[in-house]
């Protein structure tokens, strides 16, 4: 049978059509190419059905339907998803996209979100009132996704993770429950969610805690490639010593051709670093005049200006439907074996939009203690990320081979496990790795919430037996 040949029974394909208030779609539908398709072009899944809901109602009867007909099930927030688990070749996919929306409220410092916004959403929300959510760099991205990961982003050294701002969340459960899990009801639940992915169930609402962030001195700056070992190693000492308001992710890039780099500069790759100083304009010169002093760049771009602008900046470079190839592992420390070995795969990036990044994640985030949350990697300094980039699918195999050697190559220097917001599917042995000692608590928790494993498209999670 095909995965354009549902094989549930027609009854209850109609039953839930009857039942949901937002729109079911089929491989015969109109729109299923559309609906189907994902922000990462490089995968390309056949769901049997595409259910837009509107409301936890909505959600609801399809977690219903997955677990009584015995079919795949898949979240889709934002669909920016790396391996492309927001979706699923024959199964149901549930589409949060239509759920939409963040209630601030300016006297408690809180926004509440629902599961399909995404960040630049609430940048939009928070912004009006001076307030921000630690999250992301890139505005497209869903909340729910990122959040449920952990949630990098330029405020992490200031705020703390996505997670570490999160303050309650609605879940609908395997069995089709709803739950409210904060740290006074669902503490289990709560604990896992805050890293450990979509395993646990489906968030239909996240409480964050915001921050008084809304001017940021931000922007990038640029030196030679041939200036890498000077430059890294001058970035690590200095971000490990810096004060809180220092945030700023070192990159290896292509420069873009066209404003506003200079022509110049056009295609010629690159190491730079991206930074975000929540302070004033003054203490952000005096922080960031030690880097001037000591390797002037070839280009400084960095200014004020909106919290939103500096998370929107690279919303225009990396649109939808991109082949991307990640791999990525948390790092602790950064010899000079490992900055040539660097080096050597920056010279190789394949295509303009290809790069590597370290975040830095430490300062607030690196002081919350392990077994607070599910991330269990607060004593490493970086998550890094490799990514291969290009909108030709031709290129999809440079891409995986580019990212893959340079992989190779760093992972004996590196932590261990990795962000699970920047894998693939990569396997059991990967999951384990990146949840480190806080696996077997996971594992308990999902054989309290999720025995039969229903929640299984992600970066999985088995039940304890």
């Amino acid at each position: 049978m095909s995965i354009t040949e549902s094989s549930l029974p027609a009854a209850a394909v109609e039953q839930l059509r009857e039942t949901l208030r937002g729109e079911l779609i089929e491989p015969a539908s109109p729109g299923y190419d559309g609906a189907r398709v994902l922000y990462n072009a490089m995968i390309d899944r056949r769901p049997a059905l595409i259910a837009r809901c509107m409301d936890v109602a909505d959600v609801v009867a399809c977690v219903q339907l997955a677990r009584r007909e015995g079919i795949d099930l898949a979240i889709r927030g934002g669909g920016h998803n790396g391996g492309g688990l927001g979706s699923v070749d024959g199964g149901l996919v549930i589409d949060l996209s239509l759920m939409r929306g963040v209630r601030v409220d300016p006297e408690a410092r809180t926004a509440t979100v629902a599961g399909g916004t995404t960040l630049g959403e609430v940048d939009h929300a928070t912004h009006a009132f001076g307030l921000a959510v630690p999250a992301g760099i890139i505005s497209t991205t869903g909340v729910g996704g990122l959040t449920l990961g952990g949630g990098l982003g330029y405020l992490t050294r200031k705020c703390g993770l996505s997670i570490d701002n999160l303050l309650e969340a609605d879940v609908v459960l395997a069995d089709g429950s709803l739950v409210h899990a904060s740290e006074s009801e669902h503490e289990d639940l709560f604990w896992a969610l805050r890293g450990g992915g979509g395993n646990f169930g489906v968030v239909t609402s996240f409480t964050f805690q915001t921050r008084p962030v809304s001017m940021v001195v931000g922007g990038p700056m640029l030196w030679s490639l041939d200036q890498t070992p000077e430059v890294l190693s001058f970035y690590d000492e200095f971000i490990g010593q810096a004060p809180d308001d220092v945030g700023g992710f070192f990159a290896f890039l292509t420069v873009p051709p066209g404003p506003p780099f200079p022509e110049e500069l056009h295609l010629k790759k690159m190491c730079g670093v991206v930074w975000c100083h929540t302070g004033n304009e003054a203490e952000a010169r005096d922080a960031l005049q030690p880097v001037r002093d000591a390797l002037p760049p070839v280009l400084d771009g960095v200014g004020a200006m909106p919290l939103p602008a500096l998370q929107s900046a690279f919303d225009a470079l990396y649109p939808p439907g991109d082949q991307w190839y990640w791999r990525a592992d948390f790092v602790k420390t950064i010899p000079r074996a490992a900055i040539d070995a660097h080096l050597e795969h920056a010279r190789q990036l394949p295509t303009m939009k290809s790069g590597m990044h370290l975040y830095p994640i430490d300062g607030a985030a690196g002081r919350v203690p392990a077994d607070a949350t599910a991330w269990s990697y607060r004593d490493a300094r970086y998550a890094q990320v490799i990514v291969g980039v290009d909108p030709d699918p031709a290129n999809a195999g440079a891409l995986r081979d580019w990212a893959v050697g340079y992989w190779d190559a760093l992972h004996p220097y590196s932590a261990g496990g990795a962000y699970s917001n920047f894998m693939m599917e990569e396997g059991e042995e990967r999951v384990r790795a990146s949840y480190g000692t806080n696996y077997d608590r996971l594992a308990k928790v999902k054989a309290e919430y999720d025995p039969a494993n229903l929640f299984h498209v992600n970066q999985n999670i088995k039940p304890a037996t």
